[in-house]
């Protein structure tokens, strides 16, 4: 594709050949990713899309924040597929809700919760948000090379931060009664933690041909308090980068 896409503004000649995608939510940690490897080059920033191309091995890597949530994840995935790129690892941080789960753990997502609205543009709520195993089982290998400790299974993925997370630290401190409750019902049952876009991802990447798996680290834990302090946040984001670096290394 010669003719740049609509919204990230890139070329396929732009990706150097480069089928893998490591997709951050924040820009902010897109140069962060790119500089983890060798060779990096900005490409492109337009709203929420920063885009970066490096190297690991020889080979091509683009790095691509998303935003927050499923559509403009899956604006972003639709763009790169349609330029070449088949497999997409996304990174992020999330709050556990479980209380064996510690701050500064990872978490490697198996399949999601699906509470969004986006992935039923691309299946109906019978078809399975799940990780491809291959990605789900280098991301685990990266992060117990890295020393955290790992965490593998179901996250719930919500279209909302605050009512979606059955959150009542809002400016209404309201919840709709679908989600009040909810949050002890998904620890009933085993999830491990929230977050806004492996929902999408995985539905979207497991119905159209696509591989995609997704490694949080955990910056706070729900059963203890709501809001993360500075110094974890930066630490866990630092770690995180690490291991998505080495979990796209093993993929390629």
């Amino acid at each position: 594709m010669s003719q740049a896409v609509f919204h990230l503004g890139i070329t396929e000649a732009d990706l150097n050949g480069a089928t893998l995608a490591i997709i951050p939510g924040d820009p902010a940690r897109v140069q962060k990713i790119a500089e983890e490897m060798e060779n990096p080059v900005f490409l492109a920033s337009h709203r929420e899309y920063t885009l970066y191309r490096a190297e690991l091995d020889g080979k091509s890597v683009v790095v691509c924040s998303t935003g927050i949530g499923g559509p403009s994840t899956s604006i972003a995935v639709e763009e790169l597929a349609q330029l070449g790129v088949r497999t997409f690892l996304r990174v992020g941080t999330t709050g556990a809700i479980q209380s064996h789960v510690n701050v500064g753990d990872m978490i490697v997502t198996t399949g999601s919760v699906r509470l969004d609205g986006a992935s039923l543009h691309f299946a109906p709520m019978e078809f399975p948000a799940v990780a491809d195993f291959e990605i789900a089982t280098a991301m685990k290998a990266a992060v117990e090379e890295s020393g955290a400790a790992v965490h593998m299974g179901v996250t719930a993925s919500s279209d909302t931060f605050y009512p979606g997370q059955e959150r009542y630290d809002t400016f209404s401190g309201r919840v709709v009664k679908r989600f009040q409750g909810s949050m002890q019902e998904w620890q009933d049952m085993g999830v491990l933690n929230f977050e806004m876009e492996s929902a999408t991802l995985l539905t979207m990447c497991a119905s159209s041909g696509l591989k995609a798996g997704c490694v949080a680290g955990v910056i706070i834990n729900r059963t203890q308090k709501e809001i993360p302090d500075h110094a974890t946040l930066k630490e866990t984001e630092a770690r995180s980068i690490k291991v998505v670096v080495a979990a796209a290394r093993k993929m390629l």
